[in-house]
């Protein structure tokens, strides 16, 4: 959404960067958020990076044709094939074949690399970073990761429908100790309990449910994210406080907030 009820957590769809202490670049996703990354990195000058997917949904993949760097011939990336296998150069092509877009996906004059190696299964690594996925509780399946370096963790678990089963998910168990100790958490927390009886199986998470998941999981911060697009900052913040009731009347010292277009962290 846009306008001036969503000027402070604004209406893009996923893209994350994460910049190692290599200052290697990773991009997780290509919603419409990678459009104005595309346009940072380029007054950056900087035109190496990898991107990883969560999954293929539409939100998640559609920002990708407006990606700027896509065009330029000395930009490299490398694609990982998470969790797709080799199904990530038609995801791509296929969001920009005919009628949808008028520039196919053959006329980017980038560098594109895939890799080849089959850890996605287990964990891989770039530079500096371990990556670990874990299956999603998401329809059509996907891809949560935990993003290891120095000692600090950062899990992503975006689309996880955390007490519904989904074909191929993990069990809640298992996002528990994924999530272990973690430095940062950041959970799907689409909907409210109230929403939610109306949406069961969507794929979503409600706030609580993710607030829950970082109790059990004992990490230092949760950030709320795949906020409801018809949320207004308003209803977003007077979520965020809900939470941190919750979390003062348990005593807790957990971090919580909602993750914002253009937010910034340090692990």
């Amino acid at each position: 959404m846009s306008g001036k009820a969503y000027v402070k957590y604004g209406g893009d769809t996923t893209c994350m960067e994460i910049r190692t202490r290599e200052d290697e670049i990773i991009i997780v996703d290509a919603g419409t958020g990678i459009r104005r990354l595309g346009n940072l990195l380029l007054r950056e000058n900087r035109h190496d990076y990898h991107l990883i997917f969560t999954h293929a949904h539409l939100d998640h993949i559609q920002g990708f044709p407006f990606f700027k760097p896509f065009y330029t011939p000395d930009t490299t990336i490398r694609m990982y094939r998470c969790p797709f296998s080799s199904f990530v150069e038609t995801m791509l092509s296929g969001i920009m074949a005919v009628p949808y877009f008028p520039v196919p996906y053959n006329r980017g004059q980038a560098e594109i690399t895939y890799a080849e190696d089959a850890g996605c299964a287990t964990h891989f690594r770039i530079g500096s970073i371990d990556i670990t996925p874990v299956p999603l509780s998401h329809p059509n399946t996907g891809r949560g990761y935990k993003f290891t370096e120095n000692g600090k963790s950062f899990v992503f678990l975006t689309d996880n429908e955390l007490h519904y089963d989904h074909p191929g998910r993990a069990s809640y168990e298992t996002y528990v100790e994924f999530a272990r100790g973690a430095d940062l958490l950041i959970h799907d927390a689409e909907y409210t309990t109230e929403e939610y009886e109306k949406v069961i199986a969507f794929g979503h998470s409600t706030y609580v449910d993710a607030l829950e998941l970082a109790f059990a999981a004992g990490v230092k911060r949760l950030g709320l994210f795949h906020l409801n697009q018809g949320r207004s900052d308003e209803a977003v913040d007077e979520m965020v406080a809900r939470c941190r009731k919750i979390i003062a009347d348990r005593g807790s010292d957990l971090e919580c907030f909602a993750v914002g277009t253009d937010m910034s962290f340090t692990v």
